[in-house]
């Protein structure tokens, strides 16, 4: 029976120009770091849009990045709290043991989460030793559970059988962990113009084999800042919860005055 906890963020329009697209992918691709932290913003409750061009500059100005290329995880929540004034803490060793209840509780809670991966051709988790090392963010994450669900807390979606969402109004999710039998993440690699479903351990398995700087990279004559101890201090494990200094859960239905 599966069930989501979707958090779609506005994103950048999509450009119906052939060139202004290549254009757009050119620079997503140096920058997919930072245009994950400006995609995860939109869901942080910032006072005041925050422009992809402000966060670039602070990145820069901090010495965190040349061309705008993230590698280091530490320097990613430090530039997230400076440009959106939003709380960031850093998990180690992947998505799997203690942090994989964290991540999703934090996720169902309507939150996002930045994560390092290798990318494959399809804007997919792949295994590249870290040779292709992105930035993605994670706004939502679909549930296959093996239980009856509770009609006073999900509803049935109208258009897709066998799918449920969080009714409006109720407080959080509530069903025994054992009956959850498949996890998808909902993400975002900034080249990409839509939403994937991602499989958990599949993500997992990607983000803790960033070991190595592309032999590519290395070789094109470009600076790029990357951390002592490489890429597998910067990146290996990474996963970088966010959400605002005094957050109130997007779950819960607002309040409104007749």
């Amino acid at each position: 029976c599966p069930f989501i906890h979707p958090r779609w963020p506005p994103v950048h329009d999509s450009p119906t120009s052939g060139n202004i697209l290549s254009t757009l992918s050119r620079l997503f691709t140096i920058r997919c770091g930072l245009v994950a932290l400006w995609m995860a913003g939109h869901l942080l409750d910032a006072p005041e849009a925050v422009s992809l061009e402000k966060i670039v500059n602070c990145a820069v100005e901090n010495n965190y990045t040349v061309q705008g290329e993230m590698f280091s995880g530490d320097n990613m929540v430090n530039l997230a709290k400076e440009v959106f004034a939003c709380h960031g803490e850093l998990l180690t060793d992947g998505l799997m043991g203690s942090n994989r209840s964290r991540i999703l509780s934090h996720l169902k809670a309507g939150y996002p989460v930045l994560i390092p991966y290798d990318e494959d051709f399809n804007h997919e988790p792949c295994l590249r030793k870290g040779h292709r090392a992105h930035w993605a963010v994670l706004t939502g994450v679909l549930l296959g559970l093996k239980c009856k669900m509770l009609q006073d807390v999900y509803e049935k979606d109208h258009d897709i059988p066998g799918l449920h969402h969080l009714a409006g109004g109720a407080a959080g999710a509530s069903y025994p962990e054992d009956c959850v039998v498949e996890v998808y993440l909902l993400a975002k690699q900034g080249k990409s113009l839509k939403y994937q479903l991602w499989e958990y351990e599949r993500v997992h398995q990607s983000n803790v084999q960033l070991a190595e700087f592309s032999p590519k990279r290395g070789s094109d004559g470009t600076a790029y800042i990357v951390p002592d101890g490489g890429v597998k201090l910067g990146l290996c494990g990474v996963v970088i919860l966010l959400q605002p200094l005094f957050p109130v859960s997007k779950l819960t239905a607002p309040t409104t005055n007749n």
